[in-house]
């Protein structure tokens, strides 16, 4: 008897330990904001590499919880506003910070 309580303690402790393990919060996802947050951050991506005369390689793209980072260099700042407008249309974002920069003529 004694050893069946072992057992169900201790899977009860990994259990729990598995639940908590992937609990959400506010520095880190949890398993379910995490997978939307690719799901966003590939949308965005696939956007700004459809629209015509934007080089998205040069454009980050990071997510957490539905904000969405845009960094790195551009030809202009009318790119920057393009991007920034087509990232605010995709599902899911709730907002959008831009830390691109225009590059300048070298």
């Amino acid at each position: 008897m004694k050893l069946y309580k072992r057992i169900t303690l201790l899977c009860l402790t990994v259990m729990l330990a598995f639940v908590f393990g992937c609990a959400a919060t506010s520095t880190r996802e949890g398993t379910g904001g995490y997978i939307d947050d690719s799901a966003i951050t590939a949308k965005v991506k696939s956007g700004l590499l459809g629209e015509p005369g934007m080089n998205s390689n040069d454009i980050q793209v990071e997510t957490f919880k539905g904000v969405v980072q845009l960094s790195g260099f551009v030809a202009s700042a009318a790119q920057i506003n393009t991007a920034v407008a087509l990232t605010r249309k995709v599902d899911g974002v709730r907002d959008v910070r831009s830390n691109m920069v225009v590059k300048g003529n070298q």
